[in-house]
């Protein structure tokens, strides 16, 4: 039996990027502080605890996304499924953003975008940024 070849974790960020929006920091930026826009962070505790964060930003780690955000799901959080409000997930440099935010697409949640960039591109921008806590 033939085992398939491999498919490299840049190949699925590519294709994740063909299908997801992406916001430009500048957009990003206009958006932030609406209450109709949800910034979430999908980066790891430690990352949050050593740069920050987006003020406001919710916190849901790459690894629980789809379970959070699915209401049928036991582990749900309502934060995420709020009616008619915009998620913009984030991570550091926008590759674990584009893959959740293609995942949600998948899923069906309507209006996630992603951030370009990432955190990095928010602070290079000069973003506003939160201490951890």
């Amino acid at each position: 039996m033939a085992v398939p070849p491999l498919v490299s974790a840049r190949s699925l960020v590519d294709d994740a990027l063909a299908v997801v929006h992406t916001l430009a920091v500048a957009e990003a930026l206009a958006l932030h502080g609406r209450d109709d826009v949800l910034f979430v962070d999908l980066r790891e505790p430690v990352e949050l605890a050593r740069e920050g964060r987006v003020p406001g930003a919710f916190h849901a780690p790459r690894g629980v996304i789809e379970f959070w955000a699915d209401p049928t799901s036991e582990w749900h959080r309502p934060e995420l499924g709020r009616a008619g409000v915009r998620l913009v997930l984030y991570c550091a440099i926008g590759w674990r953003s584009a893959l959740a935010a293609r995942a949600l697409q998948e899923m069906g949640i309507p209006q996630v975008s992603h951030l370009g960039g990432g955190f990095a591109g928010w602070q290079a921008a000069g973003g506003p940024v939160a201490t951890a806590g």
